[in-house]
């Protein structure tokens, strides 16, 4: 059954869903003209809070797209290849190479969500290489939807964000620890179960014939130049001691930044990732070619990260966000609050894919209702979190960097995304309504 409502799913999107871009413009309309109807703004503020919302995402779309750059360079070096080639060839059939290229995302998002944004699709395309007869999107999709369980990593954005002090919902709920959150049982119950559905959809899922999708990867292996190093500036360029040397500095800040008591975050992770490219290549030419032939993959990411950033500031400027979410509180109990937060996070992060900024819009309506009804403020914060990554499986903000590194639209996973998706929804809403 769900290998056919997967295919027939992905035949209607492949039909019928436009590419990431064209979603992107519909959000951004639909927002405005939701926000006209419902908060009774004029199409003049509307678009005033779209403006001023464009440029919010400047600083996070350069580090996004240094983890994805820096993540390929990284990867694209020899002993890195010989890696990543031998876990790949563990799976031996399709189904356990979806399986396997899951379970490898989930254990890289658990760890960070920057990281995980390029592994699994590097795993991916290594597995890609060894098994030429599989369902490449389902491939990428399987490694995409790994991305519901970000929530219940040590990167998660609004746990880590209640337990540091100074946060600004501090003085109604103070400082929640981590271990009422990230590593309190009830969260660890969802994670797993999480993780059970969604490998049990993706083995009902793998298709028996494939029509199969190459990846991006390059036909031919790379020619090795021989280039003849002669000049000054030729051996300056292709100078491991100056590699060596930066390489080294960059290493010894990020070790004395977590000796200090420094926490996992994009900034430093771009910094890990390129100083261990530049001493790993061997030479700082060698890296600057490296950026040079990865840098495709930005392009989805400079062209509609502003777009969604304008819609973030749409909602939270005309209060349509937080009208969505309270629409939802009105029917809730103190047992089913959870799961109506839940449900109205998943909403909410469909038109603002970003959980930070959707805690900041969200957070103080969930918290209040959630205390008046008295249910735990932990409770609420991670049903939040839970709904902003659940619909991300559906969402192509998140998905644009996985698609720029595999070389595929939106259309070509969105139909394996979506059944994935509602599998989570369903399994996820249940445990909510016994654990919390």
């Amino acid at each position: 059954m769900f290998n056919k409502l997967a295919n027939a799913m992905s035949a209607f999107v492949r039909k019928f869903l436009p590419d990431a871009f064209v979603i992107a413009i519909g959000l951004t309309l639909l927002t405005m003209i939701l926000g006209i109807v419902v908060e009774g703004k004029s199409i003049v503020e509307m678009v005033d809070f779209w403006g001023g919302g464009f440029w919010a995402f400047l600083s996070f779309s350069m580090q996004m797209a240094l983890v994805l750059v820096t993540g390929i360079v990284l990867a694209d070096i020899p002993i890195i290849h010989k890696i990543l080639d031998k876990i790949a060839s563990l799976p031996k059939t399709p189904a356990q190479a979806y399986i396997m290229t899951f379970l490898v995302s989930a254990a890289a998002y658990y760890i960070n969500w920057g990281l995980a944004v390029v592994v699994g699709a590097i795993f991916a395309r290594a597995v890609h290489k060894r098994m030429k007869n599989i369902d490449f999107p389902l491939l990428i999709a399987a490694a995409y939807v790994a991305t519901a369980t970000f929530p219940g990593g040590l990167s998660s954005s609004i746990p880590l964000l209640i337990a540091t002090p100074g946060h600004f919902l501090e003085e109604t709920i103070g400082l929640v620890p981590t271990s009422e959150t990230i590593f309190h049982s009830s969260n660890i119950i969802i994670l797993a179960g999480i993780i059970i559905t969604t490998v049990a959809a993706i083995k009902l899922m793998s298709p028996k014939e494939v029509t199969v999708i190459d990846s991006a990867e390059p036909t031919e292996e790379k020619a090795i130049q021989n280039e003849t190093i002669s000049t000054p500036a030729q051996k300056i360029e292709n100078s491991f001691i100056l590699a060596l040397l930066i390489g080294l500095a960059g290493l010894f800040y990020v070790i004395k930044y977590f000796a200090d008591g420094g926490g996992l975050n994009l900034n430093i992770i771009n910094m890990a990732f390129l100083c261990l490219g530049i001493i790993l290549h061997g030479s700082p030419i060698k890296v600057a070619n490296a950026f040079k032939e990865a840098g495709f993959v930005v392009t989805p990411i400079m062209l509609q990260f502003p777009f969604y950033a304008g819609i973030m500031g749409m909602l939270s400027g005309s209060g349509l966000a937080a009208t969505l979410a309270s629409g939802f509180v009105a029917f809730a109990s103190a047992k089913t609050f959870p799961i109506f937060t839940y449900w109205s996070a998943g909403l909410v992060n469909i038109l603002a894919p970003s959980a930070g900024g959707q805690w900041g819009i969200q957070g103080p309506l969930q918290i209040a209702a959630g205390l008046e009804l008295g249910v735990k403020p932990s409770a609420v914060a991670m049903a939040v979190a839970w709904g902003d990554a659940w619909t991300n499986t559906i969402q192509p903000f998140w998905a644009l960097p996985i698609l720029s590194l595999a070389g595929l639209k939106i259309r070509d996973i969105m139909g394996y995304c979506i059944v994935i998706g509602l599998s989570i929804g369903v399994i996820t809403s249940i445990l909510m309504y016994f654990v919390y």
